[in-house]
Formats: structure tokens, C-alpha cells, sequence
């Protein structure tokens, strides 16, 4: 992915309403945001605007998929949970051989709330 690119992906997020603590794109994509919601468990409507994005980007061809590792957090420091999804998945998605329930069924499988992992 071109750095331009990239670069881009931030304010896409945003668009969304997700704020956007950090981001840096490798061979996978690592977002840390604040929630807007700082429960004792991550929201599901906010990560799936997250998603929303960068699917968006991806159908626009403005994002290769790559893994989304991303952190929510309630404030700096404070992390809430950890979610990911794989690339294959977006892929599967784009390509319709996953529905988007079961695109997101299986990014909510991979979510780990911080509260619970400590229980």
C-alpha cells in the first residue's frame, strides 16, 4: 500500500466517527481508538463502523485488506478490549463468498474485553 494511502485511512476512519489514537500500516494494520462508549465491554456498532471504513475503502480500491489488529481504548493507557480481523476475511467478503453476518460473527469471535480476560 502506497503511503498516500495509508495516510488516507485515518481521516476514512474518522468519517465514520471513530477517533483515532494511532495507526500504522504494515504487513498488518494496527489501530488503537478511544471509544466513544467506556463501558466494561467494547461496542459492537462502533467496531463495525470501524469495519464499515475500511470495507468501504477496500469495494473503492483505495485499501489493499490486510489483518486489522485494533486496541480500544476508554482513555490513553486504559485499554478496554482488542479485536482483529484477517485479511482472507475481508477478501471473502469483497468477493461475496461470506455473508457480512458471517463476516462479522467471526470478528466478534476474535474479541477479547480487557475486564473479562482479567476475571
Amino acid at each position: 500500500m502506497t503511503d498516500e494511502r495509508a495516510s488516507e485511512l485515518e481521516p476514512a476512519l474518522r468519517s465514520y466517527g471513530i477517533n483515532v489514537e494511532s495507526i500504522d500500516v504494515g504487513d498488518s494494520l494496527d489501530l488503537t481508538y478511544m471509544t466513544a462508549f467506556p463501558g466494561r465491554e467494547v461496542h459492537h456498532g462502533e467496531m463495525g463502523r470501524a469495519l464499515n471504513a475500511l470495507i468501504d475503502r477496500a469495494e473503492e480500491d483505495e485499501w489493499d485488506p490486510v489483518r486489522v489488529e485494533a486496541t480500544v481504548v476508554r482513555s490513553p493507557g486504559d485499554v478496554l478490549g482488542t479485536w482483529h480481523a484477517e485479511r482472507e476475511w475481508f477478501e471473502a467478503l469483497l468477493s461475496y463468498d461470506v455473508s457480512e453476518t458471517e463476516f462479522s460473527t467471526r470478528v466478534l469471535e476474535t474479541l477479547t474485553d480487557v475486564d473479562e480476560a482479567e476475571a
